[in-house]
């Protein structure tokens, strides 16, 4: 009984010693709570993949990735501090830091290089080229991405914005009021919208993609942003994220059809050949393109973001001085440019 007694005590001790090193094991993981820009669809793929690979885990990390109803809302979540990291448009987090000074949120790796922001029409309905929209009417959620760049494009294209019609329309019905040929045209996000008409039955060769980044916008689009309470007091936790990242970007660009499964997993919905293409398009018109195939994947140009904030400056009024890049694009997180080419 004695020596029963005796081994039933070891083994609760090894039990209670295996207990207590996972236990250290998980204290010494880093929990990053990261929002998406928007549902689980075919571009949050390099996000999902380090989740399924174990990339994360791996930087001893313990990631949570949330979906969110646009570009604007990972923003306001970072600031405030709920998330600690997230994917949002970096032209709306200019202006958000402009009017919140106090909140010094920045961007640490810029995903994608040319943003998505385009104006869709229908060829049926006369839109082709810029000036074409014209005498039509455009459908455009007020607080869409792409519509906020609209005072750009017409510029940039010489277009006479009197004779545009603009109606304020919901995300959800844009694309249905173009389908029914209730508006001629609408702003978007070009992989979403595109995707989307296609499923509503509107023919490929009757849609027009107007990507705005081809049409003079020479802004950067989404980036992964940071909260700086988080960023001052985990700095290798913010390094380990992107070097996790960057790995599953690369499997994603290598295999597209494979990435795009951890999509599927997380939205019952979705539809392998939809959320294929609209991966396949965010890769190949904003995130591989010559600059990042020249340069590495994450950063930016000085230049060309000193050209951006002046664009912004056309579309938006500054509270304060007019932001430099360095108060918004934080540099020293990223891997060597070596590291950031494949």
């Amino acid at each position: 009984m004695f020596k029963m007694l005796r081994n039933s005590a070891a083994a609760l001790a090894v039990a209670a010693v295996v207990a207590a090193g996972a236990g250290t094991a998980r204290a010494q993981e880093t929990s990053i709570k990261f929002s998406l820009d928007f549902k689980f669809e075919g571009p949050s793929a390099p996000f999902l993949v380090p989740l399924d690979k174990g990339y994360y885990k791996a930087e001893k990390l313990n990631v949570t990735i949330d979906s969110a109803s646009g570009s604007l809302e990972p923003i306001t979540r970072v600031a405030s501090g709920t998330y600690d990291m997230g994917f949002g448009d970096i032209n709306s987090l200019i202006k958000f830091r402009d009017a919140n000074p106090n909140t010094p949120i920045k961007a640490v790796f810029m995903v994608y290089n040319k943003p998505p922001f385009a104006i869709i029409g229908r060829k049926s309905r006369g839109v082709v080229k810029p000036k074409d929209l014209e005498g039509k009417k455009l459908g455009a959620p007020a607080p869409d991405g792409a519509y906020a760049q609209w005072p750009i494009f017409v510029e940039a294209n010489g277009i006479d914005a009197s004779k545009v019609t603009i109606e304020n329309v919901g995300f959800p019905v844009r694309e249905p009021m173009l389908a029914a040929g209730q508006v001629d045209a609408i702003t978007g996000f070009s992989f979403s919208s595109f995707i989307n008409l296609k499923e509503k039955g509107v023919a490929v060769d009757d849609i027009t993609v107007l990507l705005m980044a081809d049409y003079g916008v020479n802004l950067y689009g989404n980036a992964i942003i940071v909260n700086p309470k988080f960023a001052a007091e985990h700095p290798d936790a913010v390094k380990g994220f992107i070097r996790a990242y960057l790995k599953g970007l690369k499997d994603t660009i290598t295999s597209p059809a494979t990435a795009v499964d951890s999509v599927l997993k997380r939205n019952d919905i979705a539809k392998k050949p939809t959320e294929l293409e609209r991966l396949t398009m965010a890769l190949n018109d904003n995130i591989v393109t010559a600059e990042t195939k020249k340069d590495g994947y994450g950063g930016v140009d000085a230049t060309r973001f000193a050209k951006a904030i002046e664009q912004i400056g056309l579309t938006y009024k500054w509270k304060s001085d007019k932001p430099k890049m360095e108060d918004i694009f934080d540099a020293s997180y990223l891997p060597p440019a070596a590291d950031r080419k494949f």
